[in-house]
């Protein structure tokens, strides 16, 4: 986590995602990877270290974005905003795939831009919805659970 961001304010980011990444929606209790707390505006482009700029995000997904903003939309070739935990509601722009619900496909260029750039389809995060699947752990309920 950024040595930067007071602990206070990390714990509250942490509860605030009821500890799943913010992008991908993986739970943190079952990731082998320390989380980060997330600069959604890098601030090398000047975003602050608030609350409200702040995501809890696996490492695959902090690693992925590193500072980007924005990303290819892969079905148009147009540059789209990535996603913004603060003020993006994820199911506007994700949706389970119904061929096996474990897969994630984009519903807006929002969706389909950050689905590409934060690689949300990568082998181990399937590997890991199918595994929560069997345990009756996936796919999170989006509406209950603290997903915006």
């Amino acid at each position: 986590m950024s040595s930067r961001v007071p602990r206070e304010v990390k714990e509250f980011v942490v509860e605030r995602a009821g500890y799943r990444c913010e992008y991908c929606l993986s739970p943190m209790h079952c990731n082998p990877d320390q989380p980060s707390i997330e600069h959604i505006h890098p601030n090398s482009r000047g975003g602050s270290d608030a609350p409200s700029n702040l995501a809890l995000s696996c490492q695959g997904c902090n690693n992925f974005k590193q500072v980007a903003v924005a990303a290819e939309d892969p079905a148009t070739g147009v540059q789209s905003p990535l996603f913004h935990p603060r003020t993006d509601r994820w199911a506007d722009h994700f949706a389970w795939s119904s061929d096996d619900q474990v897969s994630v496909i984009g519903k807006t260029p929002t969706g389909r831009a950050t689905i590409a750039r934060l690689q949300f389809n990568r082998p181990g995060l399937l590997n890991q919805r199918r595994l929560l699947m069997l345990a009756g752990l996936h796919p999170p309920d989006i509406e209950s659970e603290k997903v915006k």
